[in-house]
């Protein structure tokens, strides 16, 4: 349980770093795609480079951190 919520809150706080967490699009589709990011950060071996790379952003990115697994989707989410 640690690590989803070591996870879970790596994931939260890089979708507000990057201004995505208000553009997460809604729709059918959208539970799927949470899902897999999820799944992809649980299992992710950069937690250590995500939580520095954090640090280094208090006030905020333009896009995900570039070896983030989900940096695609998340980035498509504020490109959108």
């Amino acid at each position: 349980m640690d690590r989803l919520n070591e996870r879970a809150e790596l994931m939260g706080r890089m979708l507000d770093t990057i201004g995505a967490m208000n553009h997460v699009p809604t729709g059918v589709h959208t539970g799927a795609a949470l899902r897999s990011a999820a799944y992809r950060c649980i299992n992710c071996s950069e937690t250590e480079a995500c939580r520095a790379w954090l640090e280094r952003h208090p006030d905020g990115a333009d896009e995900a951190l570039p070896n983030c697994p989900n940096a695609p989707l998340f980035n498509s989410w504020i490109d959108s």
